[in-house]
């Protein structure tokens, strides 16, 4: 049983999740459906679309009572280039920038998710502009301003992922054999910190195998 409109809703929802939200949806799609005691953002026939643009750690129960019967769509934004928005001045490009890679802050949360034979996920390189004002209350280091909503000013691509091994094509060709996360950061140019969010998801899915520990760290290896 379901309750559903047939127009796209808001549910106090930001500007980056609504832009989403309509440039997934086609003709015939129901929004905001009520399913076994979940809301889900777009319904078409038999596939579920969820445009997720916070953490994936509160979505584990939802996947969990959810995708034994149904095809779903997850939906995640990457800020690629951040624009900042404040009162009394020019937005302007924030020095952070983010990448594909960025997909693993998320997949730490739920390191099997894309194991799932019925999900699959579209990870949205786009620029974001996020609206701040300012707050006292906040710590210095923060800069005294609050983020009070994000808009989507860009897709640059949108790459789509079916299941674990779509995610090899992030790994270096040129690893060596056994590696660790310093090779993996080096071959991808991204973080250590990234590098080793990498090894755990791919570890956690079976497609990498620890092979030895020793000061340079753990050693890897594809798996067989």
């Amino acid at each position: 049983m379901s309750d559903a409109s047939p127009h796209i809703g808001t549910l106090n929802e930001g500007s980056l999740h609504a832009a989403l939200k309509e440039r997934y949806s086609e003709d015939g799609d129901l929004f905001e459906v009520a399913l076994d005691g979940f809301v889900i953002d777009i319904r078409r026939q038999d596939l579920l679309i969820e445009i997720q643009t916070v953490s994936f750690a509160s979505m584990g129960n939802k996947f969990d009572h959810l995708l034994e019967g149904h095809n779903m769509l997850l939906v995640h934004p990457v800020a690629v280039h951040t624009y900042l928005d404040r009162p009394g001045k020019r937005p302007r490009r924030s020095p952070k920038r983010g990448s594909i890679y960025s997909i693993f802050d998320e997949l730490v949360s739920i390191p099997t998710l894309l194991d799932h034979p019925n999900l699959t996920l579209d990870v949205v390189l786009a620029a974001v502009t996020k609206r701040q004002v300012e707050d006292a209350k906040l710590r210095r280091g923060r800069g005294g301003f609050r983020t009070v909503d994000r808009s989507l000013r860009e897709v640059f691509e949108v790459q789509r992922f079916t299941s674990s091994l779509d995610l090899l094509r992030l790994v270096p060709s040129d690893l060596p054999t056994p590696f660790t996360t310093a090779h993996l950061a080096a071959g991808a140019n991204v973080g250590r910190d990234v590098a080793q969010k990498m090894a755990y998801c791919f570890r956690s899915i079976g497609l990498f195998e620890q092979v030895a520990h020793d000061r340079a760290g753990k050693h890897y290896r594809f798996a067989s």
